[in-house]
């Protein structure tokens, strides 16, 4: 059945929806609206609509939502995190189905928020995790759930971003708690939901310590640096040879939908990452409990030489073991020109599964990756987006309980930091426990 989109939100995360709803998932529907706070951003989704022939979309301010989803039937969220909680509420609330960006939001009063909205509404909600797509993390839950090692009883997951991607983390946006609720939340909600989803059960107790150690003004990333750093990249005297300077101007898709765009809001997307204001964490270490007794031990690191995950899962007969590189090393013209297409990214990446079972030799499972993004997860996903989830033995498709448990992970592990105490979920790990009674059981 053909369908009317509304995407709110016109940045980066929204290209996705849009090229898909322009391109092999046209026949899914029409964009019928287009919200933002920035006209530049919506004049250049609208430039790639003009592209194809079609007429142009109708364009909405913040204030202006409720008219730009009147004749929506699926609303598709992709605003900065701390404003997801608004418009899905304010959707679900209309009666229209919500497809969201991970994190579902940034906060538990946001998580309350949008699960009173979900249950009395007749919209359905999807978080669009794409990480539970990838072949290679759905290969690893059908290993669990067949039993291949039997019940899981300890995860060991460490997730390292690299000087190229972890850095672009802290001269955006997200480099603000109250944007991102910080990188446990804002990525680590991929991480944890994973575990959610491969073990098929739900967080308990959160235990954390957290730093901010490579960027930020005065840390160990800055002190490497000679002479005094730029407020921003563009026109900055190292740009071009500091390898934490973005060059956005180098590049035409970065240039017009930010650095042309931010006369109208003050946007800088090119912040420096060793400036003041950082005042999210780049170094954390994360210990969970779970509803089944399981427990995880994480870390996420933002400023490693290479870039990928090892997750290892001990069980009562066995042992299984992913290792994924994405990028082996940046090279630093890449990490300055995003637009820059020489070696290296490329060499030396790799993804291992490997079984080991009481009493027998280790097996290499092999991977069926596909084409396109997360070894063809990304077209996994829009088909159950834009046609609707077919009959999935693996259930990869989230919704907002899935949303919320992740979220809360992530809420609680900053709140343990801060404390120095564990802190409690209840109600299968989609609330908070009261703060007097954070910590009982641990």
């Amino acid at each position: 059945m053909s369908r009317r989109y509304a995407i709110v939100g016109l940045g980066h995360r929204s290209q996705m929806y849009l090229g898909a709803l322009l391109g092999d998932w046209s026949d899914a529907g029409e964009i019928v609206a287009f919200c933002d706070t920035n006209r530049t951003r919506m004049a250049h989704a609208n430039a790639r609509v003009t592209a194809t022939g079609r007429p142009a979309v109708p364009t909405f301010g913040p204030d202006a939502f409720p008219a730009a989803i009147e004749h929506a039937d699926t609303v598709i969220v992709t605003t900065v995190d701390a404003t997801h909680a608004r418009y899905v509420v304010a959707a679900l609330d209309a009666g229209r189905d919500v497809v969201v960006e991970k994190p579902l939001t940034v906060d538990a009063e946001g998580c309350a928020r949008i699960a009173e909205a979900a249950e009395r509404s007749a919209g359905r909600l999807v978080v669009t995790f794409n990480y539970r797509y990838a072949p290679r993390n759905a290969a690893v839950r059908e290993l669990i759930a067949a039993g291949r090692i039997g019940e899981v009883t300890a995860v060991h997951f460490e997730w390292v971003l690299d000087t190229m991607h972890g850095a672009d983390y802290f001269r955006r946006w997200h480099r603000r708690r109250e944007n991102s609720g910080s990188l446990l939340v804002h990525k680590s909600t991929h991480h944890f939901d994973l575990v959610n989803w491969w073990l098929g059960t739900h967080p308990e107790l959160v235990f954390a310590q957290t730093g901010l150690r490579f960027y930020g003004a005065g840390n160990a990333g800055a002190a490497q640096s000679a002479g005094p750093r730029p407020p921003r990249a563009h026109g900055a005297p190292g740009l071009g040879t500091d390898p934490f300077l973005l060059d956005m101007a180098a590049d035409p898709y970065l240039k017009s939908l930010y650095l042309d765009a931010e006369h109208e809001d003050g946007y800088i997307r090119d912040q420096d990452v060793f400036t003041e204001g950082v005042d999210i964490d780049d170094t954390m270490s994360v210990l969970v409990r779970y509803g089944n007794r399981a427990t995880l031990s994480y870390s996420l690191t933002a400023y490693a030489p290479w870039e990928g995950y090892r997750v290892m899962f001990t069980g009562t007969r066995g042992r299984l073991e992913l290792d994924v590189c994405e990028r082996s090393w940046t090279p630093p013209q890449a990490a300055i020109d995003p637009s820059f297409t020489g070696a290296g990214g490329d060499e030396g990446i790799y993804e291992r599964l490997t079984l080991h079972e009481h009493w027998k030799r280790p097996e290499r499972v092999e991977i069926r990756s596909g084409d396109g993004g997360h070894g063809g997860g990304d077209e996994l996903l829009m088909n159950d987006v834009f046609h609707g989830a077919a009959d999935d033995p693996l259930a990869r498709q989230a919704g907002f309980r899935d949303g919320i448990r992740s979220v809360l992970t992530g809420v609680a592990a900053a709140e343990s930091a801060r404390t120095g105490q564990p802190v409690l979920l209840t109600h299968e790990g989609t609330r908070l426990a009261a703060r007097a009674d954070r910590g009982a059981g641990a």
